[in-house]
């Protein structure tokens, strides 16, 4: 997959957005703005396919390198049929795809929001979300989560971050991957199921880790009583 396959504006741009003309127009003066409006974006989704914030950040700079490179080979007619979105995400994931190659991605926590304009859970009520149990239940969640999605393989990975976790619509998602709306949805059903097979055996061994410490917790208290 190159950048050279680019998505036309069908999707991720509103009407009202000048971006993509402003970019046709003057690529280096509107270029800071495709920056800023995305690299938080960007880094975050690099973040949770990757695992590291090292890489995040070289990926999501790289990321612009090479659409700023895309852009200037652009003729202006087709950088203002861009669906930007969609277009950097795929940017950006061939990046992260091409580093993680041999390397195992590592945890990190899926309520991970920096400098995105999505939620990173469900919301709560005010008083409820503030309050610290509250806080700690979402962060080992995420953390818990985070480390189960880390453990799938990169096309189920993909799939599930883009689709559950960014937010993006099938559609959306097979753009971005490239590939066609039922594979995309085989590849988050069978990573959904993967998870949730995982995420049940995990909290049967901890059950039964439980159950355990009990009776040695119960045999200790009896054994200690003085025989009379």
């Amino acid at each position: 997959m190159t950048t050279d396959t680019a998505p036309a504006k069908t999707m991720a741009e509103t009407p009202a957005d000048t971006l993509p003309d402003d970019l046709a127009t003057d690529l280096d003066g509107t270029f800071e703005r495709l920056v800023l409006r995305y690299q938080g974006r960007l880094y975050a989704f690099a973040l949770r396919f990757s695992g590291d914030r090292r890489d995040a950040e070289e990926i999501a700079q790289d990321a612009f390198i090479r659409a700023y490179t895309a852009l200037q080979g652009y003729d202006a007619p087709r950088i203002r049929l861009l669906a930007l979105q969609p277009w950097l995400y795929r940017i950006t994931l061939n990046v992260a795809r091409n580093r993680a190659r041999g390397k195992r991605p590592t945890l990190v926590p899926l309520a991970t929001d920096e400098a995105t304009d999505r939620p990173a859970a469900p919301p709560l009520a005010d008083q409820e979300r503030d309050r610290p149990e509250a806080l700690t239940e979402r962060r080992e969640l995420g953390a818990a989560l985070g480390a189960l999605v880390a453990g799938l393989p990169a096309r189920y990975r993909a799939a599930i971050i883009l689709r559950h976790i960014e937010g993006f619509s099938y559609p959306e998602a097979a753009t971005i991957l490239d590939q066609p709306i039922g594979t995309v949805k085989a590849n988050v059903h069978r990573g959904v199921g993967q998870l949730r097979a995982t995420w049940l055996a995990q909290q049967h061994d901890e059950h039964d880790e439980h159950d355990e410490n009990d009776k040695e917790a119960i045999h200790g208290r009896s054994a200690a009583k003085p025989t009379r």
